[in-house]
């Protein structure tokens, strides 16, 4: 998520308008505390503070290969959107571009996608979500039609968009599935049984799965991949100890 407004209930909200991204040094152990300031890490990734459903403090602090939320004065109801999605990620979002980045990059093309990812977890309410877009063009602007968001753990009275589908096997771990929609995209989410507090696996064995559900083509792109937090209420000390991501055709 991001910067798309989105509900956990069947109501959607609407897009958030514009984007305004504050560039930051191209550095680590960098202070974010701009409502959607960022900066770029290893020069390969962008990390970003992303708070569009708050106007609370909220401030992370980018590491040498991820982020710590340090401040999240913020709070929603449960049965309604979170306040963020502080996040690292690979690819585009809202013409904020990773450095050197092969996205986007048709799905048919896509010959490896892999990634690794290292959570942190803490008090309050929120979801470890890892999110994978794409949609039908090569944008690198605005909503994208489809998210696949991989819950890695939640916590709190909380669920993802949509109803419960049936269940599944991904590289080796079970999952819930849920499908719905926002409002302003098709949403597939997998749902782990317990929390994951770090994993390597193959992107493309979810984009496959979600294909074989007919939600996509392999004629779509996928535009970025991120992973992150959003927080209801708390989560100051969650964190993205170590992501990587590398998608070739």
């Amino acid at each position: 998520m991001r910067r798309t407004i989105r509900a956990v209930t069947a109501a959607g909200l609407l897009v958030a308008s514009t984007l305004i991204a504050t560039a930051g040094p191209a550095h680590a152990d960098v202070t974010i505390c701009d409502q959607y300031g960022s900066t770029t890490i290893q020069g390969r990734y962008v990390v970003q503070n992303n708070r569009w459903g708050t106007s609370a403090q909220q401030c992370i602090r980018a590491t040498s290969s991820g982020f710590q939320i340090t401040t999240q004065q913020g709070s929603a109801p449960t049965n309604g959107a979170p306040v963020s999605y502080p996040s690292v990620f690979l690819g585009c979002h809202y013409t904020n571009c990773s450095p050197g980045s092969t996205l986007p990059m048709q799905v048919s093309r896509i010959r490896n996608a892999t990634s690794s990812i290292s959570y942190r977890y803490a008090g309050g309410t929120y979801d470890a979500a890892y999110d994978i877009w794409l949609d039908p063009t090569p944008k690198t602007n605005g909503v994208n039609q489809m998210e696949i968001m991989i819950w890695f753990h939640r916590q709190g009275p909380i669920q993802p968009i949509g109803s419960v589908v049936g269940n599944t096997t991904i590289g080796g771990r079970g999952w819930q599935v849920w499908r719905g929609s926002n409002g302003s995209n098709n949403v597939i989410s997998y749902v782990a049984p317990s929390a994951i507090n770090s994993w390597s696996f193959n992107v493309l064995d979810f984009i496959n799965d979600v294909r074989a559900r007919g939600a996509i083509t392999n004629s779509w792109y996928l535009t970025s991949i991120q992973a992150g937090f959003e927080p209801w209420n708390g989560g100051v000390g969650l964190a993205v100890d170590n992501f990587s991501a590398s998608v070739s055709g």
